[in-house]
């Protein structure tokens, strides 16, 4: 029988080969990819049957990149294996797109075991991250009703704080340099940033960069 095909997005290669190394016996890992934008066009080619992704990677985060390839591949199942231990974040990808939920500290055996519940059509959240989805949800089960950035201005947004020109961000995002002027207008305009380094801290604050 075929062994299950498997992409694996992280910027960061030598996790991404020690995770090839461990899941190889039993998956065929078809490619490792360090951006989100290359992840979107492998998957397209090579469409895996399962895809593990890092969140923080550079020119489109793992967030969005997970809202696009499930509507690019809806059949694909999408792993997020992170260090962000953030519930709001973790809610937000596990609602909108993803199958599993793990952190980078967890043992390697719980990738597999939550690789294998994904394909026979569960989901699998790392217990620590369950509880706290828990927690959160019991001290405030309410929707987050707070004004969100579009989809293009989260692109926009990732780029620009990433330290790209508006004519590079343009270039990533096949438009016109004045609709990257106008977005990050829109963006500065509506949740009141007023330099460059208010752009940064905002991409920090809605997880589209990270620190390191």
């Amino acid at each position: 029988m075929d062994r299950p095909r498997i992409l694996i997005a992280d910027d960061h290669t030598l996790v991404a080969e020690a995770f090839k190394k461990l899941l190889e016996p039993e998956f065929h890992v078809v490619k490792l990819v360090t951006d989100g934008r290359s992840l979107l066009t492998s998957a397209k080619e090579l469409k895996p049957d399962i895809v593990i992704l890092d969140l923080n990677m550079p020119l489109l985060n793992g967030l969005d990149a997970g809202q696009e390839m499930k509507k690019l591949l809806p059949k694909t199942k999408l792993i997020v294996l992170t260090m962000n231990e953030d519930p709001e974040v973790a809610s937000k990808a596990l609602r909108q797109w993803a199958s599993g939920y793990l952190l980078k500290k967890s043992a390697g055996v719980e990738l597999q075991k939550a690789i294998l519940a994904v394909l026979h059509g569960h989901s699998y959240v790392t217990p620590s991250i369950a509880q706290k989805l828990m927690d959160e949800f019991i001290r405030d089960p309410r929707p987050d009703r707070a004004k969100e950035l579009t989809p293009r201005q989260r692109q926009v947004l990732q780029l620009l704080a990433e330290g790209h020109s508006m004519k590079e961000a343009a270039a990533v995002l096949d438009i016109a340099v004045r609709t990257v002027a106008f977005h990050k207008y829109r963006i500065m305009e509506d949740f009141g940033l007023k330099t460059g380094a208010d752009l940064v801290r905002f991409a920090l604050r809605e997880h589209l960069i990270s620190e390191d």
